[in-house]
Protein backbone atom coordinates (compact mmCIF):
# COMPACT_ATOMS: atom_id res chain seq x y z
CA UNK A 1 0.00 0.00 0.00
CA UNK A 2 1.30 3.36 -0.78
CA UNK A 3 1.34 6.27 1.76
CA UNK A 4 -1.12 8.70 1.23
CA UNK A 5 1.31 12.22 0.16
CA UNK A 6 2.17 14.55 3.58
CA UNK A 7 2.32 18.43 3.63
CA UNK A 8 6.07 19.45 2.60
CA UNK A 9 6.73 20.53 6.12
CA UNK A 10 5.84 16.94 7.31
CA UNK A 11 7.93 15.25 4.66
CA UNK A 12 11.38 17.66 5.76
CA UNK A 13 10.11 16.14 9.04
CA UNK A 14 10.41 12.88 8.10
CA UNK A 15 13.63 13.60 6.62
CA UNK A 16 15.43 14.74 9.45
CA UNK A 17 13.90 12.11 11.50
CA UNK A 18 16.16 9.82 9.73
CA UNK A 19 18.89 11.92 10.77
CA UNK A 20 17.93 11.50 14.08
CA UNK A 21 18.02 8.02 14.31
CA UNK A 22 21.87 7.93 13.43
CA UNK A 23 23.52 6.93 17.13
CA UNK A 24 26.92 8.54 16.76
CA UNK A 25 29.18 6.48 19.53
CA UNK A 26 32.73 6.42 20.10
CA UNK A 27 35.74 8.07 18.54
CA UNK A 28 35.52 6.78 14.87
CA UNK A 29 32.03 8.03 13.61
CA UNK A 30 31.33 6.52 10.07
CA UNK A 31 30.69 9.86 8.72
CA UNK A 32 29.72 10.94 5.23
CA UNK A 33 32.18 13.61 3.34
CA UNK A 34 29.84 16.37 1.76
CA UNK A 35 27.53 14.79 -1.08
CA UNK A 36 28.57 15.82 -4.40
CA UNK A 37 26.64 18.91 -5.53
CA UNK A 38 26.66 20.31 -1.82
CA UNK A 39 28.78 23.23 -2.82
CA UNK A 40 26.19 23.81 -6.04
CA UNK A 41 22.91 23.46 -3.95
CA UNK A 42 24.99 26.77 -2.14
CA UNK A 43 25.42 27.94 -5.04
CA UNK A 44 21.94 28.17 -6.73
CA UNK A 45 19.49 28.85 -3.59
CA UNK A 46 22.51 31.50 -2.65
CA UNK A 47 21.75 33.07 -6.37
CA UNK A 48 18.09 33.04 -5.96
CA UNK A 49 18.06 34.94 -2.15
CA UNK A 50 21.12 37.07 -2.45
CA UNK A 51 18.82 40.07 -3.91
CA UNK A 52 15.99 39.87 -0.99
CA UNK A 53 18.48 39.20 1.60
CA UNK A 54 20.75 42.31 0.35
CA UNK A 55 18.07 44.49 0.78
CA UNK A 56 16.73 42.98 4.64
CA UNK A 57 20.67 43.17 5.00
CA UNK A 58 20.98 46.69 4.19
CA UNK A 59 17.27 47.59 6.06
CA UNK A 60 18.71 46.27 9.14
CA UNK A 61 22.32 47.83 9.54
CA UNK A 62 20.90 51.05 8.45
CA UNK A 63 18.62 50.30 11.65
CA UNK A 64 21.38 49.70 13.44
CA UNK A 65 23.39 52.68 12.11
CA UNK A 66 21.05 55.08 12.90
CA UNK A 67 19.90 53.91 15.94
CA UNK A 68 23.85 52.88 17.67
CA UNK A 69 25.83 54.49 14.72
CA UNK A 70 29.53 52.57 13.72
CA UNK A 71 30.22 49.78 13.11
CA UNK A 72 27.41 47.88 11.76
CA UNK A 73 29.28 44.62 11.30
CA UNK A 74 30.58 42.06 13.61
CA UNK A 75 34.05 40.36 12.58
CA UNK A 76 34.95 37.29 14.60
CA UNK A 77 37.35 34.15 13.54
CA UNK A 78 35.62 31.28 14.06
CA UNK A 79 37.02 27.46 13.01
CA UNK A 80 36.15 25.57 9.42
CA UNK A 81 35.93 22.47 8.15
CA UNK A 82 39.63 20.68 9.33
CA UNK A 83 40.11 23.11 11.87
CA UNK A 84 41.02 26.19 9.39
CA UNK A 85 40.21 29.32 10.69
CA UNK A 86 38.00 31.96 8.90
CA UNK A 87 36.66 35.19 9.40
CA UNK A 88 32.99 35.00 10.11
CA UNK A 89 30.46 38.00 9.43
CA UNK A 90 27.74 39.17 11.82
CA UNK A 91 26.01 42.34 12.00
CA UNK A 92 26.45 44.34 15.05
CA UNK A 93 23.89 43.36 17.94
CA UNK A 94 25.72 44.42 21.00
CA UNK A 95 27.20 47.78 21.81
CA UNK A 96 30.97 48.20 23.14
CA UNK A 97 32.38 44.68 21.69
CA UNK A 98 35.73 44.74 20.35
CA UNK A 99 36.03 41.79 17.68
CA UNK A 100 38.44 39.43 18.81
CA UNK A 101 39.54 35.87 18.08
CA UNK A 102 38.23 34.02 21.15
CA UNK A 103 35.31 36.62 22.40
CA UNK A 104 32.26 34.88 22.35
CA UNK A 105 29.23 36.11 20.64
CA UNK A 106 27.03 35.71 22.79
CA UNK A 107 28.95 36.49 26.28
CA UNK A 108 27.11 39.90 27.83
CA UNK A 109 23.48 40.11 26.91
CA UNK A 110 23.09 42.67 29.12
CA UNK A 111 24.79 44.46 25.76
CA UNK A 112 22.47 43.79 23.07
CA UNK A 113 20.76 46.84 22.08
CA UNK A 114 17.02 47.13 20.65
CA UNK A 115 17.52 47.18 17.26
CA UNK A 116 20.27 43.89 18.19
CA UNK A 117 17.16 41.86 19.94
CA UNK A 118 15.10 42.33 16.89
CA UNK A 119 17.69 40.93 14.54
CA UNK A 120 18.40 38.09 17.37
CA UNK A 121 14.71 37.09 17.43
CA UNK A 122 14.66 37.51 13.26
CA UNK A 123 17.99 35.71 12.44
CA UNK A 124 18.87 38.71 10.28
CA UNK A 125 22.08 39.39 12.03
CA UNK A 126 23.21 36.30 9.97
CA UNK A 127 22.52 36.72 6.79
CA UNK A 128 25.77 38.34 6.00
CA UNK A 129 27.25 34.99 6.10
CA UNK A 130 26.16 34.27 2.69
CA UNK A 131 29.50 36.11 1.88
CA UNK A 132 31.19 33.42 3.65
CA UNK A 133 29.27 30.63 1.68
CA UNK A 134 29.92 32.70 -1.12
CA UNK A 135 33.46 32.18 -0.21
CA UNK A 136 33.31 28.60 0.32
CA UNK A 137 34.26 29.00 4.12
CA UNK A 138 30.79 27.88 5.02
CA UNK A 139 27.65 26.13 3.88
CA UNK A 140 23.99 26.61 3.84
CA UNK A 141 23.76 23.95 6.33
CA UNK A 142 26.39 22.23 8.53
CA UNK A 143 26.95 22.97 11.85
CA UNK A 144 27.65 26.21 13.08
CA UNK A 145 30.64 27.45 13.37
CA UNK A 146 33.16 27.87 16.71
CA UNK A 147 35.53 29.64 18.34
CA UNK A 148 38.64 28.61 18.66
CA UNK A 149 38.45 28.60 22.80
CA UNK A 150 35.58 26.04 21.91
CA UNK A 151 37.70 23.74 19.60
CA UNK A 152 40.59 23.82 21.98
CA UNK A 153 38.29 21.82 24.46
CA UNK A 154 37.22 19.72 22.46
CA UNK A 155 37.13 15.95 23.15
CA UNK A 156 38.75 13.19 20.41
CA UNK A 157 35.01 12.25 19.45
CA UNK A 158 33.74 16.15 19.23
CA UNK A 159 36.33 17.15 17.08
CA UNK A 160 34.89 15.15 14.52
CA UNK A 161 32.57 17.88 14.35
CA UNK A 162 35.34 19.93 11.88
CA UNK A 163 34.55 17.06 9.36
CA UNK A 164 31.59 18.99 7.96
CA UNK A 165 31.50 22.57 6.55
CA UNK A 166 30.15 24.39 9.02
CA UNK A 167 26.51 26.09 8.00
CA UNK A 168 23.96 28.77 8.45
CA UNK A 169 21.90 26.33 9.97
CA UNK A 170 21.72 22.65 11.11
CA UNK A 171 20.00 19.94 13.14
CA UNK A 172 20.43 21.69 16.67
CA UNK A 173 19.04 25.12 15.30
CA UNK A 174 15.68 23.21 13.98
CA UNK A 175 15.70 21.39 17.34
CA UNK A 176 16.05 24.14 19.66
CA UNK A 177 19.02 26.35 19.50
CA UNK A 178 19.24 27.90 22.43
CA UNK A 179 17.47 25.98 24.51
CA UNK A 180 19.50 23.16 23.90
CA UNK A 181 23.33 22.21 25.82
CA UNK A 182 26.44 22.53 24.33
CA UNK A 183 27.22 18.82 24.67
CA UNK A 184 23.48 18.59 23.03
CA UNK A 185 24.18 20.81 20.21
CA UNK A 186 27.24 18.94 19.35
CA UNK A 187 25.32 15.76 19.69
CA UNK A 188 22.58 16.82 16.94
CA UNK A 189 26.02 18.17 14.99
CA UNK A 190 27.52 14.85 14.73
CA UNK A 191 24.36 13.53 13.52
CA UNK A 192 24.62 15.64 10.45
CA UNK A 193 27.97 14.80 10.15
CA UNK A 194 26.87 11.25 9.68
CA UNK A 195 24.10 11.30 7.55
CA UNK A 196 24.64 14.44 5.41
CA UNK A 197 22.24 14.47 2.16
CA UNK A 198 21.34 16.59 0.16
CA UNK A 199 17.54 15.51 1.35
CA UNK A 200 18.61 16.15 4.63
CA UNK A 201 20.43 19.84 3.62
CA UNK A 202 16.28 20.75 2.16
CA UNK A 203 14.72 19.51 4.62
CA UNK A 204 16.91 21.50 7.05
CA UNK A 205 16.45 24.69 4.96
CA UNK A 206 12.31 24.50 4.84
CA UNK A 207 12.09 24.20 8.52
CA UNK A 208 14.58 26.92 9.26
CA UNK A 209 12.53 29.35 7.30
CA UNK A 210 9.14 27.80 8.59
CA UNK A 211 10.41 28.32 12.45
CA UNK A 212 12.18 32.32 11.24
CA UNK A 213 8.56 32.98 9.98
CA UNK A 214 6.40 31.55 12.73
CA UNK A 215 8.56 34.03 15.01
CA UNK A 216 10.91 31.14 16.72
CA UNK A 217 14.28 32.60 14.77
CA UNK A 218 15.65 29.63 14.23
CA UNK A 219 14.42 27.56 16.51
CA UNK A 220 11.68 24.99 16.81
CA UNK A 221 9.08 23.56 19.08
CA UNK A 222 9.62 20.21 20.85
CA UNK A 223 6.30 20.36 21.88
CA UNK A 224 4.85 17.80 18.90
CA UNK A 225 7.55 17.02 17.50
CA UNK A 226 8.48 13.22 17.73
CA UNK A 227 12.27 13.12 17.18
CA UNK A 228 12.83 16.70 19.85
CA UNK A 229 14.52 13.85 22.06
CA UNK A 230 17.26 14.92 24.35
CA UNK A 231 20.32 13.16 22.37
CA UNK A 232 21.11 10.94 25.51
CA UNK A 233 17.87 9.67 25.46
CA UNK A 234 17.97 8.87 21.31
CA UNK A 235 21.45 7.48 22.16
CA UNK A 236 19.83 5.15 25.04
CA UNK A 237 17.19 3.95 22.52
CA UNK A 238 15.26 5.51 24.74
Amino acid sequence: MTAPPVPGRHRAGWAIAQASTARPGGNQLPHRKPYRGKRLLDLVVVCLIIVPAALLCAIAALAHLLAHGRPVLFRQQRVGRGGRPFVLLKLRTMTNVPDGPDTPGDADVTRVTAVGRVLRRTSLDELPQLVNVLRGQMSLVGPRPTLPYQVRRYTDRQQLRLLAVPGLTGLAQVHGRQRLSWPERIEWDLRYVLRQSFRLDLAIMFLTVWTVLAGGGATASHDKDPIARSPERMLSGA
